[in-house]
């Protein structure tokens, strides 16, 4: 069976559960810190992100064939709706106590989740796949490196503020 943009259901599916993994693998890093925001949050996020974007060809392909011609349809305001959304939630996540500002890491960690969301939901394998192996780099790798650095200033390592 196929749909609207003449792509198999099954790869639908296929891209909605890429997507679905690949935000929790990201969310994971940030449940392993102790972080409010984990792995359902981020998985849900990119899962959606997704879906809009599969949504956003699928419309505009609908559009194509059944109107003929060019629509007067821009696909690319879903994502960038995508990106607004994603940034109110985040927005959400961030709060300021006693002088320091938490959760900046994980709202910026919920918008790289979207991002791959909606890549995986264009088609976008490749760079879904290595957007989250980066965003994994700079959760993981460059969280030691930050604390090395503090531990060779002789800094106090206080990680409330991601």
């Amino acid at each position: 069976m196929m749909n609207a943009i003449g792509v198999d259901n099954i790869q639908l599916v296929a891209r909605l559960a890429l997507a679905m993994f690949l935000g929790a693998l990201i969310g994971i890093e940030r449940e392993v810190s102790k972080k409010h925001a984990g792995m359902r949050t981020y998985a849900l996020v990119s899962l959606g992100a997704s879906l809009f974007a599969i949504l956003s060809e699928t419309t505009y392909q609908y559009f194509l064939t059944t109107y003929g011609g060019t629509p007067n349809y821009d696909p690319s305001r879903i994502i960038s709706q995508i990106v607004v959304g994603t940034g109110f939630l985040g927005a959400g996540m961030v709060i300021f106590y006693k002088e320091k500002v938490l959760g900046l890491t994980s709202a910026a960690g919920i918008w790289v989740a979207a991002a791959v969301g909606a890549a995986v939901g264009i088609g976008a394998y490749f760079l879904a796949i290595f957007t989250t192996i980066f965003a994994l780099f700079v959760l993981i790798v460059l969280r030691w490196l930050e604390d090395w650095m503090k531990w060779r200033g002789n800094e106090r390592i206080d990680r409330e503020d991601d």
